[in-house]
């Protein structure tokens, strides 16, 4: 009797360690335990369930879980009867499920069946991943997967086009001449590089309330239906920006708002200092450092989830054919970006929209206004001009000729690097195309950098200045310009360069 005791003692004391170390398992796990029965009612969750999706044991003990949603139910059923029935085991498979509170939130799910002391199925045992900031991030990754390969196509779309506007531009300035077609050809280049990250842009240390405050004033004038309120920052939002980059950014989320408002309705313009850490739970992470913050609020109908997910998506518009490009948004999202900024959007239906956008603050000072002469600069002296594209060297040499210099035209690298190998002293500038098969234009510059280290060049491109550019200014190349410019640009880049 005596050993039994002990042997009964001893198998109780193993079985209080085993659930011990049971209940110390399903206790330290980062993820949320459920345990059901095979009718799966609901007989254990773990402190994790509860915390995240707000019942705990006491609420729906002995009950079934309602946190399926509608349209997961026929899977997730599936699913639990092959394991209760099959005694297969699905891991992390991903769905959604409800909380407590009606949110939703996705999951990874990995489902086994246990079995009683005599292996009969006595039910499942669910382990729940919260997986919905991941998710987040997937979707912002794709997202910027999809805005770059469009941005890409935009990008040549647009220095191709620029390419053919130097023609019309080129003979309009020579002409002195201007059309109503040429300026909407150059907005629409301007739209399509400003959303490849690729525009014409011309930073400078600007307040951004002002420019907010000005571009206000000026859309009040048209749309007086929309009432305009602005609460923006007692001290002055710094930023290094190109003023008419921002305008164009302004002016298309104010006429998105006033297409979401046709009866008229609120606009709210608030600005504000932030740090990055203010800026919150983002699918981006902000670099360190203060924004200018300004948040751009209509009172209109708002936006559903799939197009609020599609916004800033190039040629994509919610507006009849022929009154929208579907290129506003994306425009201003590339041209924030370019700004090492960030936008983003929330809308509901029926809740209006607000858009906000994140700038960084710079440490340098206010620039003053640039107060240029817009005359042609007239001058002397040979300059040769570098172009793949027969029209734009045709275009570019008569404009350069009527600023009163001899010009010599290369159709390629090489011709150029032939033509001043043989007279350096003789050309006083070259304005080279930066963009050309065979030898690019890089590895003209630097070629005519070994013939003779203080030629000086002058950049052309479709592109604004990017890396490539830059670097080659890094290198000693002397200024750029961008395609399409009209007589009065050229001839003040040039004046300057000789003049330097």
């Amino acid at each position: 009797m005596h050993e039994s005791e002990e042997q009964y003692r001893d198998l109780y004391e193993e079985a209080e360690r085993s659930k011990e170390l049971y209940q110390s398992l399903l206790h330290s796990s980062a993820d949320a335990i459920v345990i059901c029965d095979t009718e799966q009612r609901t007989t254990y969750v773990s402190s994790v369930f509860t915390n995240l999706f707000g019942w705990s044991l006491d609420d729906i003990k002995g009950e079934k879980i309602p946190f399926i949603p509608g349209s997961e139910k026929e899977e997730s059923l599936s699913i639990v009867r092959d394991v209760i029935e099959k005694g297969t085991t699905r891991h992390g498979y991903e769905t959604k499920r409800f909380t407590r509170d009606g949110q939703t939130i996705d999951v990874s799910i990995s489902i086994s069946r246990y079995e009683d002391h005599e292996d009969r199925p006595a039910g499942i045992l669910q382990i729940l991943r919260d997986i919905t900031d991941r998710k987040k991030m997937e979707s912002q990754l794709q997202f910027a997967q999809r805005m770059e390969a469009i941005g890409t196509l935009a990008g040549g779309l647009a220095h191709d086009f620029n390419n053919l506007m130097m023609g019309i531009l080129g003979n309009i300035s020579i002409m002195m001449l201007d059309t109503e077609i040429t300026q909407s050809g150059s907005k629409l280049t301007s739209q399509l590089l400003g959303y490849a990250r690729k525009g014409k842009f011309e930073l400078k240390v600007l307040d951004l309330n002002k420019i907010v405050q000005d571009s206000a004033e000026i859309f009040s004038r048209t749309r007086k239906e929309i009432a305009i309120h602005m609460d923006l920052s007692s001290t002055k939002s710094l930023a290094e920006m190109d003023r008419s980059q921002i305008e164009q950014v302004l002016f298309n989320l104010f006429i998105n708002a006033a297409d979401a408002m046709p009866d008229g309705g609120d606009l709210w313009l608030k600005t504000s200092i932030v740090q990055h850490g203010d800026i919150g739970q983002k699918p981006y992470t902000p670099a360190s450092g203060s924004y200018a913050m300004l948040q751009v609020t209509d009172t209109g109908h708002g936006m559903d989830t799939e197009t609020r997910n599609r916004v800033f998506d190039p040629f994509f518009t919610t507006k009849e054919m022929g009154r929208g490009t579907g290129l506003g948004l994306a425009s201003a999202y590339g041209i924030i970006k370019a700004h090492a900024g960030y936008i983003e959007v929330a809308s509901e239906i029926g809740q209006g929209t607000t858009f906000t956008i994140y700038l960084p603050l710079s440490k340098r000072k206010l620039s003053e206004a640039f107060k240029g002469d817009a005359k042609i600069k007239f001058g002397k002296g040979t300059i040769l001009v570098v172009d793949d594209e027969e029209m734009i060297l045709e275009i570019g040499t008569e404009m350069i000729g009527r600023m009163g210099y001899k010009t010599i035209s290369a159709r390629n690298g090489d011709e150029a690097i032939s033509f001043y190998s043989e007279n350096p002293d003789g050309i006083d500038l070259v304005v080279l195309d930066l963009i050309m098969p065979g030898t690019s234009g890089s590895e003209t510059f630097e070629r005519l950098k070994q013939i003779n280290p203080g030629v000086k060049v002058l950049l052309a491109s479709g592109y604004s200045i990017d890396s490539q550019a830059m670097e080659l200014i890094d290198r000693g190349c002397n200024g750029f310009i961008q395609k399409p410019y009209n007589l009065e640009d050229l001839s003040r880049k040039i004046d300057e360069l000789l003049r330097s």
